[in-house]
């Protein structure tokens, strides 16, 4: 269901000229991500679920952490980017054409995978060096840090501080570009004379400013604080919302909050209808 969802939004984003806008291809990054986002986790998760096996490598428990942290840090920087966008297009739409070219939107794109993989690879590669035994368990349905720090039987306060401090890096730097990104869009609508371009103004912001509500809220629980903490029922809950529930949700976020995208799917939608009907009725009609 996932993967159909932002396969749909990328198509959509593709396939119009109308959505051939910076906000659009930005949201196209995201929706690629989602997919790739899932597939770390879900499948092998459904395999140990439904089989025998729920074992699984240290090699391919140390490549689903790094590419399930590297999409993770991806996102953080993507939503910053995108709110970058949005603050542009609200607070200096006049010159917002001529500042986010098509080059820049590439260069940011291509500053929030290379930041997300590169923090990962610094993260995974002081985990790797630890030496793991005892009763070598994952409290966890997937390779996430907390769990794998806690079967060290090593020191791990080198790799628990180096990871918490690229976490607090990667979370709240994002974060304060967003909170100022979104201050400066709140107090230019508040300056707006007309009602229906503070409206206009809102509604492109809404549905991002809600997936970062929700994105954000479960990483900072997760991620922002000391490694070293025995895990419970209540952090796999979190991560089945936000590995699992978010990525099928952000695309029906963007979908049903934003008008454009409506818009569009809805002319798809009767696009598609018609040309049915046509070739429905068409060998009656020659007939």
């Amino acid at each position: 269901v996932t993967i159909t969802e932002n396969a749909i939004i990328i198509f959509l984003v593709k396939s119009n000229h109308h959505l051939h806008k910076p906000m659009y291809y930005f949201l196209g990054n995201l929706s690629f991500l989602e997919m790739w986002y899932i597939s770390v986790t879900l499948p092998r998760f459904l395999f140990a679920f439904w089989s025998q096996s729920k074992t699984i490598s240290f090699s391919s428990c140390m490549t689903q952490l790094y590419f399930f942290i590297s999409l993770s840090c991806t996102e953080c920087v993507l939503l910053a980017v995108m709110a970058y966008d949005r603050f542009l297009a609200v607070c200096h739409p006049l010159r917002y054409a001529a500042i986010m070219t098509h080059k820049l939107c590439f260069q940011l794109s291509f500053l929030s995978w290379a930041g997300g993989f590169s923090i990962s690879l610094v993260k995974v590669s002081f985990i790797s060096r630890l030496t793991f035994c005892g009763p070598q368990v994952i409290n966890h349905f997937f390779c996430d840090i907390s769990p794998v720090l806690n079967l060290s039987c090593t020191d791990i306060s080198l790799a628990e501080t180096v990871d918490f401090a690229l976490a607090l890096v990667i979370l709240l730097v994002p974060l304060l570009i967003i909170v100022f990104s979104y201050g400066c869009i709140v107090s230019t609508v508040l300056c707006m004379p007309s009602a229906q371009g503070r409206r206009k103004a809102i509604s492109t912001c809404t549905s991002h400013f809600s997936v970062v509500i929700i994105f954000f809220s479960a990483t900072l629980f997760m991620y922002a604080r000391p490694r070293r903490i025995h895990p419970f029922n209540l952090n796999k809950i979190v991560s089945i919302f936000y590995a699992v529930f978010t990525p099928a949700l952000n695309p029906l976020i963007y979908c049903l909050r934003n008008k454009e995208v409506k818009r569009v799917l809805r002319r798809m939608i009767s696009t598609s209808r018609c040309a049915h009907h046509r070739i429905s009725f068409l060998p009656k009609d020659r007939a």
